[in-house]
């Protein structure tokens, strides 16, 4: 995912926390992996699991991958198969 394709209430890498900042890269490099496998998630997004305690630091960032249909769940599937046959 590209910053363009960022949502708009996700964390700039700007403003963002080191934590933050992982997995922002972390998601950026899953997004640009599926994209050259021919899969896209449509609602990947960086979520902290609650409010930071501390100012301008969060403990922890996950990298959510959202829903997608079953035809992607199918190509998703295909993609980690021929991973693993390698």
């Amino acid at each position: 995912m590209t910053k363009q394709q960022r949502p708009a209430d996700s964390p700039s890498t700007d403003t963002a926390t080191p934590k933050v900042k992982e997995a922002l890269d972390a998601r950026d490099a899953l997004a640009a992996a599926l994209t050259q496998a021919g899969v896209q998630l449509p609602a990947m997004d960086i979520r902290t699991p609650w409010g930071d305690d501390r100012e301008g630091e969060a403990r922890y960032a996950l990298v959510h991958l959202g829903v997608c249909s079953a035809p992607v769940a199918h190509a998703l599937a295909t993609v980690i198969m021929n991973g693993i046959a390698r």
